[in-house]
């Protein structure tokens, strides 16, 4: 069982959001948390090209991702950064 943990950054991101876009998040983000084993495999949850460490994207909504990392020695999901598709990977 994976443990999801934000970032600083990943939380100051999320207050950008309206309240119904950030209850969306939050209940996406606990079934990431739940079903990370068997998203890992699908569309929804991607390795991300080109960089050193081991990121992935996950997606939330249409237009909303959020990026994060797998911290294995204790079985954490980070989230690094969420955001709108064009604004979240730079």
């Amino acid at each position: 069982m994976y443990k999801l943990k934000l970032t600083d950054e990943a939380i100051l991101n999320l207050k950008k959001f309206n309240h119904a876009e950030q209850q969306l998040i939050a209940k996406k983000l606990r079934y990431l948390e739940e079903h990370f084993e068997g998203l890992k495999t699908t569309k929804k949850v991607t390795e991300l090209k080109g960089t050193d460490y081991k990121h992935y994207r996950f997606v939330i909504a249409r237009r909303i991702r959020a990026i994060f990392e797998i911290n294995n020695g204790k079985l954490i999901l980070l989230v690094l950064k969420i955001g709108r598709r064009k604004d979240v990977y730079a």
